[in-house]
């Protein structure tokens, strides 16, 4: 009987932290107000990690996947002796239940490259694995050939700056809605810098910004949050009538799986 109620629990367990699906649920404005975010609530975006460098420097952000995988950008240029920061909100508190990482490796997509800022997408595979909780818990992976269309409001989450003159980044976890745009829509702007690579989010008085690089776009599908960008590049003084531009997880996935199933 002991053995049956223990394996309920696992069931309980699994379904609570089952991906994309937050125990605390965030609340979002229909347009936030991370340039004109808002702060998110404590916990409520459980995949959402800080990079740091070993003095405690956020440099950029990333995702949880799994126990023992983040994906982030190339461009972020993670080495091993950076640290991987899980269940944080306030990077100002030092009251909170937060999992410091070490990075056992580091892989970095062979097609990234500096200057056109494609296959902007790196794995981190964590020395132990991060412990799963109300307040850390992983994103769903799309699958390469999911759409997600133009117009879907999604949301990026970060401690970029909130405004591109600002000395210092924001303490609080910010989060904003954005629409998705289409690639049409985006070269717009862009020109021929959009890659199939990429996906383009914003021009809707909500933008990413320095601080951000590396963090989530995710999407709402089936009731569960789906990693559909990762902050890449965009505006030099991230406008916010200017598209932000995104790694396309979608494009990445058979890289994505090649690494995890080798690793």
């Amino acid at each position: 009987m002991a053995f049956l109620w223990l394996l309920s629990c696992f069931a309980l367990v699994e379904a609570a932290f089952g991906c994309g699906v937050p125990a605390i649920h965030p609340v979002l404005s229909g347009l936030s107000r991370i340039v004109n975010g808002e702060d998110a609530v404590p916990g409520s975006w459980p995949w959402q990690v800080s990079l740091q460098h070993s003095n405690g420097f956020h440099f950029c952000g990333g995702s949880l996947i799994s126990e023992d995988w983040v994906v982030t950008a190339a461009h972020c240029g993670v080495k091993t002796s950076d640290l991987v920061v899980a269940g944080e909100f306030d990077q100002g508190s030092d009251q909170e239940d937060i999992q410091v990482l070490k990075i056992a490796k580091v892989f970095k997509n062979p097609k990234f490259n500096f200057f056109t800022i494609q296959s902007d997408i790196a794995l981190l595979k964590l020395a132990t694995p991060a412990r799963f909780s109300s307040t850390v818990s992983a994103v769903c992976l799309p699958s390469e050939d999911e759409d997600f269309p133009a117009g879907t409001q999604c949301v990026t989450t970060g401690w970029g700056k909130t405004k591109y003159s600002a000395t210092k980044t924001p303490e609080k976890l910010q989060q904003a809605t954005l629409p998705l745009l289409s690639t049409a829509e985006c070269k717009k702007f862009w020109g021929a810098k959009i890659k199939d690579s990429m996906i383009c989010a914003g021009a809707s008085g909500v933008s990413s910004c320095m601080g951000d690089s590396g963090g989530p776009l995710v999407c709402q599908k089936d009731g569960a949050w789906t990693l559909v960008g990762i902050v890449s590049w965009g505006s030099g003084t991230c406008s916010t009538s200017t598209p932000a531009v995104y790694s396309r997880v979608t494009e990445l996935m058979p890289w994505v799986q090649q690494i995890l199933a080798a690793n």
